[in-house]
């Protein structure tokens, strides 16, 4: 008899549903719940100076997205996985579902939102 157990990369909101929308408003905070976020005032959406910071920081850590990891979409070390994760990475984030410990605040994921809804451009 053996005991199986599992470990996710994920933390519970207890909410359902998809990806935030651009637009005015929003909750405005970090944690659960969808995040509308209004891109037109984001200026901090450069993928080399503000997301991949964002995201080797607190999503590429040993265990959630590191090198090797099959949780979710894999491993986001560098350019081409981020993209390639790209629609995944914006619903966890509007949704808050990720990091899975703690949160972001609302310009990371403003930061994040932003620059995949203006196309991901490896900049």
């Amino acid at each position: 008899m053996g005991i199986l157990i599992l470990s996710s990369c994920s933390k519970g909101t207890g909410e359902s549903g998809s990806g935030g929308s651009t637009g005015g408003g929003g909750n405005g905070g970090g944690g659960g719940g969808n995040t509308t976020i209004d891109c037109t005032t984001v200026t901090n959406k450069a993928f080399n100076a503000d997301v991949l910071p964002i995201i080797t920081g607190t999503c590429a850590a040993p265990g959630c997205h590191a090198t090797g990891s099959n949780n979710g979409p894999g491993a986001l070390t560098n350019y081409t996985q981020i993209f390639n994760a790209r629609v995944q990475i914006r619903d966890a984030v509007a949704t808050g579902r990720m990091p899975q410990t703690g949160t972001l605040s609302t310009a990371q994921k403003g930061s994040i939102i932003c620059w995949i809804d203006s196309g991901a451009a490896n900049n």
